[in-house]
């Protein structure tokens, strides 16, 4: 098991680190259009991840399907009711509309619309990051559990979707007031939440075995969660045929490139 925990490490650690590095770089020198690409690849490789992977893995652990699927629901259900509470929470009027600037990631890109409130959006962000992230990392550790090659892919599927989230955290946190430095600092500090995440998860699930199938209905419902509720109704601010189009390209080369993944690792020992 020490070998599963390497990858875990590994895994978050990279996800983590070069989703943040990643994100200032694309913050600095990427225009917007290349944010956007990101979001259409993003989405592909959640829902492969979540359909081709996660949840076939599930279901051959032999639970009954209804409870599977029942967890898959209560999983989606969930994460409306915590993004409706953590968007409340950043609202202070009836009518705001916390992604109408078609921002892709969780709730927490509610706080945009309160960037007057300079520091307290920024430290909002944060904290809503660093919960998002130690789930991620406890999600990965469920997935790497089941199997090597599994734990990859979801990996994989994280750090996609990360990317494009971190762009909008980063740039928050500059239009909050903080120095490039400090953004990318704190940044990177919120990140490591999935190690942290991830370790904790690896230690308490090797004593509940049981927990892991649960768990990996919730990635998947997570993943289903944030590319249909978070980031494809940003995707139809662009109806234009040529954008559309190029937006299933983006769509189908992240789900292919979530197959191809799985594919590669076939092979790798479950553990």
């Amino acid at each position: 098991m020490m070998h599963t925990l390497v990858w875990i490490v590994l895994a978050t650690l990279a996800g983590g680190v070069f989703s943040v590095l990643a994100a200032a770089l694309f913050s600095f020198v990427a225009p917007a259009r290349v944010v956007n690409l990101l979001i259409s690849f993003a989405i592909g490789a959640l829902l492969g991840a979540a359909f081709l992977e996660i949840l076939p893995h599930a279901f051959d652990s032999g639970m009954d399907p209804r409870i599977l699927t029942g967890t898959l629901l209560a999983g989606i259900l969930a994460f409306f009711v915590l993004e409706k509470l953590v968007l409340w929470r950043h609202c202070h009027t009836e009518d705001c509309e916390v992604h109408a600037d078609g921002d892709h990631a969780h709730g927490a890109h509610a706080a945009r619309t309160d960037a007057h409130d300079h520091g307290r959006s920024g430290m909002m962000i944060l904290i809503g990051d660093s919960f998002h992230n130690f789930v991620d990392g406890v999600l990965i550790a469920a997935a790497f559990m089941q199997s090597t090659g599994l734990g990859i892919v979801t990996a994989s599927a994280v750090i996609a979707h990360e990317i494009p989230q971190e762009v909008g955290d980063f740039l928050i946190l500059l239009h909050s007031g903080y120095s490039k430095a400090r953004a990318f600092a704190l940044n990177l500090l919120s990140s490591l939440a999935m190690v942290v995440g991830a370790i904790g998860a690896y230690f308490a699930l090797q004593a509940m075995q049981q927990w892991i199938t649960t768990l990996l209905a919730l990635a998947a419902a997570s993943m289903i969660y944030v590319a249909v509720a978070d980031l494809i109704p940003g995707l139809h601010k662009r109806p234009e045929l040529r954008a559309t189009a190029q937006q299933v390209a983006l769509i189908g080369l992240g789900v292919f490139m979530i197959w191809l993944v799985g594919e590669l690792v076939t092979e790798a020992p479950a553990h």
